[in-house]
């Protein structure tokens, strides 16, 4: 048995529902190539997910909430930003599952900080509440205080007798690490059936999704590079604990191999000018992507992730292929949306 068919054995033996629209499509980019210059660039399309517009966290849930219902939950407290792409697939999958879900949401970081409290719902707030979910407000930074106070409130519930499955759950992050180890033999099926061969592989992500990436491509033998673009900076060594995080996924599969920090390339200098601030080059890779081949990406995550290929571009050949993994996240767009039609809006005849 090689490699391929052992991981997906191994991950055929742990519970998982069905909630994303996979394997999401592998795409040639043609026009943004030429326009850059370089590599031919590729994407596989995450955002094509399918769970209330899609992105990476569909993956994830497939994993989680099924350990969610192993356990009985009765009641879901989950939480981040105000514009979470996250939350919004939770909550999505919430609502198929039958699950109340109470989201935590910090306006720490939100540009218009307590006021989003007040303005209309819109983005991945608005989905929130289309979708069912109950919504609490707190003003504290992503980070260990915000795990806290998201414990705090599970507790609450607890209190009341709820059986409550939460984000701060360590299991959490685990299983989501699993759904992107799952994802690489899901690539590298579709690199062998398509021929292709990639150099470099770009992805956003500062948790499971680049850390279950990284080891999975590895562990079936990819030898490019893997470059991690954190979008925002966590008070803990990433590398190392993407390198926590992929071992425990790869004993939670039975899986032979034993991870470092050394294993992961992650980026931190892309953050800037901070975390849900669009820098110049982000807004240059949303006009680029846009009006070259109709990717869409988000100012917050992917925006940030595609501008370190772009900046990196030069450093590959004319006649090599990368690929940008497409996380999603395309609905927070909304939320900036004084921003892009100041930069992009075209009104008027043109010449």
């Amino acid at each position: 048995m090689d490699r391929v068919s052992r991981l997906k054995a191994a991950v055929a033996n742990l519970p998982r529902l069905q909630l994303g629209h996979f394997p999401t499509p592998l795409e040639p980019l043609p026009r943004l190539s030429r326009a850059l210059g370089g590599p031919t660039i590729w994407v596989k399309r995450d955002d094509c997910t399918g769970l209330a517009f899609g992105g990476n966290k569909t993956r994830h849930n497939e994993f989680i909430f099924a350990e969610a219902q192993r356990r009985g939950t009765t009641y879901v407290v989950w939480g981040a930003t105000v514009q979470s792409n996250n939350c919004r697939q939770t909550a999505a999958t919430c609502a198929r599952l039958g699950l109340p879900v109470h989201l935590v949401l910090t306006t720490a970081h939100d540009p218009a900080g307590s006021e989003c409290r007040i303005r209309p719902a819109t983005g991945n707030l608005l989905v929130d509440y289309l979708l069912g979910a109950t919504v609490e407000f707190v003003d504290v930074p992503l980070g260990p205080r915000f795990m806290k106070v998201l414990a705090e409130v599970a507790a609450e519930f607890e209190a009341r007798g709820e059986r409550v499955f939460a984000l701060h759950q360590p299991v959490v992050n685990e299983l989501a690490t699993v759904s992107y180890v799952a994802a690489a033999a899901e690539l590298l099926e579709q690199i062998r059936t398509y021929g292709l061969e990639f150099s470099a592989i770009y992805v956003a992500s500062s948790g499971p999704t680049g850390a279950g990436l990284v080891a999975g491509l590895r562990y079936l033998g990819f030898q490019g590079r893997v470059r991690i673009i954190a979008p925002i900076i966590w008070p803990w060594a990433m590398d190392h604990h993407s390198a926590q995080l992929a071992n425990l996924a790869f004993q939670r599969l039975g899986l032979p191999a034993e991870w470092t920090a050394n294993d992961f390339d992650v980026d931190t200098r892309y953050v800037e000018p901070g975390y849900g601030v669009p820098s110049e080059a982000a807004l240059e890779a949303i006009r680029l992507a846009a009006r070259h081949d109709a990717l869409l990406l988000d100012p917050v995550y992917t925006a940030k992730a595609f501008a370190a290929l772009i900046g990196e571009v030069t450093e590959y050949g004319s006649g090599e292929q990368i690929l940008f993994w497409h996380t999603g996240g395309q609905v927070a767009m909304f939320a900036y949306q004084e921003l892009l039609t100041e930069h992009f809006a075209c009104v008027g005849r043109p010449g």
